[in-house]
């Protein structure tokens, strides 16, 4: 019986590589995700490539009654959920604290901290019950330091951090690993999302520098959820090669090469 992964946010950057590496290996993938469009794209590009079932849930999981009802389809078509990845994240704006756009800071605490709560929560009492899981948080180092104009997206990262903390301590007695995973520079859609479209704006973040790509996160996804059942990787931070964490970087030219 094939095991099932369940993704947030999966129709673009991190959850879609993860997606795609999960269904290469012969995983029942469960993609969600706003865009339905993207979704059901995904659902026939996968289970052409990979001949895997892949399920569609669209909502947001912003919205608990959509995420309870999504996750009570869910249930009434796979046996066993034995992944969850809480990817769905993003940074919306970068303003001082004194001049931030309220908005902004409520679409970040909305999505990033409260998805993440509203997925575990009708996920968790499901592993929980099987006694066997894998939750896998996907962080950043922006929830390691802060950096200017950070603010509350820095603070949605740092609760992040310490939501997996606090659930892998709940979840201990069950057998359920949990892992976050932290990331730093990275061409996505993020920086995007962030500048609101400005693609200039978006790409000027990684001049000069070679950033991590979606398939990187996704590989070490695979890692950190094929390790032998005895072994969790409890947090893992990730950078390119000319990063140190969210503060700290040089461009590839700065390098020092023989």
């Amino acid at each position: 019986m094939a095991k099932t992964i369940v993704i947030t946010g999966a129709t673009s950057g991190f959850g879609k590589a993860i997606a795609e590496r999960f269904a290469k290996e012969g995983y029942t993938v469960c993609i969600t995700g706003r865009r339905e469009e993207r979704l059901l794209a995904m659902k026939e590009e996968l289970e052409k490539a990979y001949g895997v079932k892949v399920i569609t849930l669209k909502f947001d999981v912003r919205d608990r009654e959509q995420v309870a009802a999504a996750i009570a389809t869910l249930k009434e078509q796979v046996s066993q959920i034995d992944i969850l990845v809480n990817n769905a994240g993003l940074a919306s704006g970068l303003g001082t604290i004194d001049e931030g756009d309220i908005d902004d800071w409520e679409l970040m605490i909305d999505t990033n901290v409260k998805g993440l709560l509203y997925m575990t929560r009708q996920i968790a009492p499901i592993m929980r019950e099987q006694t066997n899981g894998h939750i896998i948080n996907i962080g950043s180092t922006a929830g390691k330091s802060v950096y200017k104009n950070g603010n509350v997206y820095c603070a949605t990262k740092f609760a992040v951090d310490a939501l997996t903390q606090a659930t892998r301590i709940d979840m201990l007695p069950y057998g359920i690993k949990v892992t976050a995973i932290n990331p730093g520079m990275a061409e996505t859609e993020f920086s995007l999302v962030r500048f609101k479209g400005d693609e200039e704006r978006a790409a000027n973040m990684y001049k000069g520098v070679r950033p991590l790509q979606a398939e990187d996160i996704a590989d070490i996804a695979w890692y950190c959820a094929t390790l032998p059942p005895h072994v969790c990787i409890n947090d893992l931070t990730v950078t390119c090669l000319t990063q140190v964490n969210s503060v700290y970087h040089i461009k590839e030219a700065e390098r020092i090469v023989k």
